[in-house]
């Protein structure tokens, strides 16, 4: 019901849309959860059971709180009508408690927090231009990217089978800049600030922010040729940005400020402890510089360059989530991808600031993917953004296409147990195809080269090695990791690759003077 009121004004398709999405995420309820499941349980019982001067201490599970204040909040509400519910799921020494009615609430409060997800996606195909087919004007792009938002692949596996509660921090993004699109800067950068302090991923899209704010709303006026006139520069706007993301964050770290506890809150929201590629599946360009230090250092024990006894065993490929050396090459350390992750997004975002800027769409997801590709612990991939990219341009649709394809099936390892296999390569095949023959068709050209649909084409046979035929094989006992390094190394070559195809067009497209409505 939620649903169709959102849409109203949209067309029924929007709210069919939203109904049928939210019907098979009910539909999802019993299947596979992560360990992110106890960790959210036991969020919501450190918030409910402990006074606040606790939150950021309390140890009793390996799952310690380690998101941002406004978060610990979320979890602390949705505690008092957990309780409703089982008010065992709220003790802290439960560890590892799951009884259905804990399995219900969590998995209906992550659906419910998706109603702001889908007003964010009713506000962003606002923004979206149609269509003009003949001499009529079609809402074509708008329904294409509504399926490509509310019915994403990797939002759905990740948030209501391995379970986080992404949608409504994507709510929150997609919300932002529609408000900015809509030029109502000073919402844009409200919800934006709030948004960090939910989950300070997101800092990675701040200079992005920064810039566009910046250009476009402190300074008044342009040029003729678009470029800004540096005399229009209003101190009065920038005050009152500053204003807004002072008080959000006052709000947020305030009482932390005031306990003396805000290097502990610090401290857990940057475990750079947790290490570099996180069990290896993470697909970026990381994956490649282990796979490559993993080569040299077999060649190096094969030609007798290297001591064996000096190389530790299966230093990432154990399966878990911890710090190591490299072998042949320099170990990598949170303070370098940090300054590898700056310099590529503070290249691309202070080159908008003077020319006319391409469009702040493209600048946040060349962020997040700058974020994702370089970081020290990458996230899951949020390909849900660059579906705005994709209604816009066929070049843009081709790198979407190719790092969504990509990205999704590097989630496959998430799911690794047997009744979730039909499940997953049924809904990516299903989403694949719409992506890819939609978005044929709005632009009516092909979208990828030989090269790019031979990579693409790629991933069902290593599926079918993977799934269906490495575990029949002896390597299964010596070599437990090699699916998850095969994935992991195949889909970071993809993903590198779109990352570099949408970085050259962001610093090319469009030229100095000329600028492309958005």
């Amino acid at each position: 019901m939620a649903a169709l009121t959102i849409a109203a004004g949209t067309g029924n398709w929007f709210s069919a849309l939203a109904l049928g999405v939210t019907l098979l995420k009910c539909l999802l309820i019993p299947t596979y959860h992560s360990t992110d499941f106890e960790v959210h349980r036991n969020w919501l019982a450190i918030t409910h059971s402990l006074p606040i001067s606790q939150w950021y201490y309390e140890a009793t599970s390996e799952w310690t709180l380690d998101y941002p204040p406004f978060f610990a909040w979320f979890e602390y509400i949705l505690s008092h009508v957990a309780k409703y519910f089982d008010q065992e799921m709220l003790n802290v020494r439960n560890l590892n408690y799951s009884s259905s009615r804990t399995l219900l609430f969590q998995r209906f409060s992550v659906i419910f927090m998706d109603i702001l997800f889908v007003y964010a996606v009713h506000e962003c195909c606002k923004c979206i231009d149609g269509k003009k087919v003949g001499k009529e004007l079609t809402e074509k792009p708008k329904f294409i990217l509504s399926v490509l938002l509310l019915w994403n692949f990797g939002l759905l596996i990740v948030d209501h089978i391995h379970f986080q509660y992404n949608g409504f921090l994507f709510g929150l993004l997609l919300l932002s800049i529609a408000r900015l699109f809509q030029k109502r800067h000073m919402e844009g950068a409200f919800l934006f600030a709030v948004l960090l302090h939910f989950k300070h991923i997101y800092l990675y899209v701040a200079p992005a922010y920064g810039v566009y704010l910046l250009r476009s709303y402190c300074f008044t006026a342009n040029k003729p040729d678009g470029s800004i006139r540096w005399n229009s520069f209003s101190f009065v706007r920038v005050i009152s940005l500053g204003l807004v993301v002072f008080l959000v964050s006052a709000l947020s770290l305030g009482p932390f400020l005031a306990l003396n506890q805000l290097p502990q809150v610090f401290s857990r929201l940057f475990p750079f402890k947790r290490g570099l590629c996180h069990a290896y599946w993470a697909p970026n360009f990381w994956a490649l510089y282990n796979a490559l230090d993993k080569v040299l250092s077999v060649i190096g024990l094969k030609l007798k360059f290297l001591d064996p006894n000096n190389i530790p065993k299966a230093s990432m490929t154990s399966g878990l989530v911890q710090q190591f050396q490299h072998t042949v090459l320099p170990s990598v350390t949170p303070l370098a991808t940090l300054i590898c992750t700056l310099i590529a997004i503070l290249w691309h975002d202070l080159s908008s600031l003077q020319p006319p800027p391409p469009g702040f769409k493209r600048f946040p997801c060349l962020s997040l993917l700058t974020s994702w590709n370089y970081g020290h612990t990458s996230p899951h991939p949020k390909l849900f953004y660059f579906s705005l990219l994709s209604v816009q341009k066929a070049g843009d649709a081709s790198i979407f296409l190719i790092l969504t394809t990509t990205g999704h099936y590097s989630l496959f390892p998430l799911l690794f147990t047997a009744p979730e296999l039909p499940i997953k390569i049924l809904l990516m095949l299903l989403f694949t195809i719409y992506s890819i023959s939609s978005l044929k068709t709005l632009f009516r050209k092909p979208l990828f080269n030989w090269m790019e649909t031979f990579y693409l084409l790629g991933l069902g046979p290593l599926e079918v090695c993977c799934e269906f035929v490495f575990p029949f094989t002896s390597w299964k006992v010596k070599y437990p990791f090699l699916p998850l390094l095969l994935t992991s190394v195949y889909c970071a070559v993809g993903i590198t690759y779109a990352w570099f195809k949408l970085y050259v067009s962001v610093l090319i497209d469009p030229p100095v003077g000329k600028t492309k409505k958005q």
